[in-house]
């Protein structure tokens, strides 16, 4: 059903997430009919623009720049959007700086914005647990938990929300998903490019809080989760919750990238990591023996994010006698190149009993040739439905923040050049990712 009578306010109007993600994503969603004429986009901030002036600075279609207005600052914004017709539903997109979140909460509650909107906010969601409470603290005193739409984009990736799928719908997969067959479970974040133009705000987090806190546990959580009771948010939500609560961490090295103190914005003696691995156990009956790894930075020698399920290997007789047979392993390619690769063990036609490594793949790119929404199209879209599903809770985001607060900004720094991965310090014998980097992509 396409949305009717909606109000799409973006705050920060005149910034590059706007420019870049925001409004691409609802030209597109315009487009495909799925936001009817009877919905308008408002932007709103310190700048002063016309209508006209606001609709020119984006490269969107004429029938949907119609749609767009602009409003200065909050005072007389709800007074505004009143004036262009009636409307079910507002949802106001903070795209903002964090740190502008509370206070803009606050302005907008009291302008008279409260029953029927809802408001959307990035990550990071505060900067340690401490943070991240009084944020959720002051956010709750204007609006209620149903109305705050914590954004990870990682959770709209296609790649992502095949994990629930590949587990659960595969009774070849859901018996060996445990202790008893799985050796480890690894997830590699890397990224070739250094930190380009966002040294101020990497420097002030680290990679620990800007990929491990948010997109790698929501990763490793819907991995290792137990099945949810249905497919509603709020079911699924707890089981994430009961997950990250039985994590702990075992082991945390940081690394920092040669250079990296001479970037923009970068502090001179800045002790920031810009890559990290580290060991983490989960206290479950499922998985009590299976550690899991996870290992992501910036500046490296290719960029890809994969999760690597490592199978047991198979006992030291008939085609291992001599223990050297490649386990069986599950890749989940979440980025650049979306699939599933199932890595097993066959025989080299033509010979007595020699073993081939041998990829079953499954690639989005060929198995699919519809209609693939980007990320900010698919939560856009979830947002103006009022579906939670692929957006973070306040008790998510605690709880994850709980599990790092010991070893932030902790531990001494390993340098590395750019361009190449550092040698691991945990005990982890980490799959070759780079065996996978081609398959599947475009």
């Amino acid at each position: 059903m396409a949305i009717k009578r909606c109000a799409i306010v973006i705050t920060g109007a005149s910034g590059d997430l706007a420019h870049k993600k925001l409004i691409p994503a609802l030209d597109v969603l315009y487009s495909r009919n799925e936001i009817c004429d009877s919905c308008i986009v408002v932007g709103t901030g310190r700048k002063p623009f016309t209508d006209e002036e606001f609709r020119r600075s984006f490269h969107v279609s004429e029938k949907f720049a119609q749609r767009i207005y602009y409003h200065q600052f909050f005072s007389g914004l709800k007074d505004f959007i009143e004036s262009k017709g009636e409307f079910s539903r507002i949802v106001i997109f903070f795209a903002l700086p964090p740190v502008a979140y509370e206070t803009t909460a606050r302005n907008l509650y009291e302008e008279g914005f409260r029953n029927g909107v809802s408001i959307v906010i990035e990550k990071p969601f505060g900067y340690d647990l401490q943070s991240a409470k009084k944020l959720d603290k002051e956010l709750s005193s204007c609006f209620n938990e149903s109305q705050i739409f914590r954004i990870d984009h990682y959770l709209a990736k296609e790649a992502v929300q095949n994990i629930m799928v590949f587990r659960f719908s595969n009774p070849l997969f859901y018996p060996v998903w445990n202790s008893r067959f799985i050796e480890s479970i690894q997830i590699n974040a890397v990224e070739q490019a250094t930190i380009t133009q966002r040294g101020a705000y990497f420097d002030s987090a680290g990679i620990i809080r800007d990929m491990i806190q948010n997109h790698l546990l929501q990763l490793l959580a819907l991995l290792t989760m137990e099945a949810p009771v249905s497919l509603n948010a709020e079911d699924i939500r707890i089981q994430k919750i009961n997950l990250l609560k039985t994590v702990s961490i075992e082991e945390c090295f940081r690394y920092q990238y040669e250079g990296y103190k001479l970037e923009n914005g970068v502090d001179s003696d800045s002790d920031t990591e810009t890559l990290a691995e580290m060991k983490l156990k989960i206290n479950n009956f499922r998985w009590a023996t299976t550690p899991v790894y996870i290992r992501t930075g910036k500046a490296v020698h290719r960029t890809g994010t994969e999760i690597g399920v490592k199978f047991k290997e198979v006992p030291k007789i008939l085609y291992n006698e001599k223990g050297k047979l490649d386990q069986n392993k599950v890749i989940f390619k979440i980025q650049p190149a979306e699939g599933i690769v199932v890595d097993i063990s066959t025989r080299a036609p033509g010979t007595e009993s020699e073993i081939n490594r041998s990829f079953m793949n499954y690639c989005m790119r060929d198995n699919y040739s519809g209609f693939i929404p980007e990320a900010y199209q698919r939560l856009l879209m979830d947002v103006l439905k009022g579906d939670h599903t692929l957006f973070v809770s306040a008790a998510e985001t605690e709880v994850s923040w709980q599990l790092l607060d010991n070893i932030l900004d902790k531990g001494e720094l390993t340098l590395y050049k750019k361009g190449s991965l550092p040698a691991g310090k945990t005990d982890a014998s980490w799959i070759d990712f780079d065996k996978y980097s081609n398959l599947c992509m475009y």
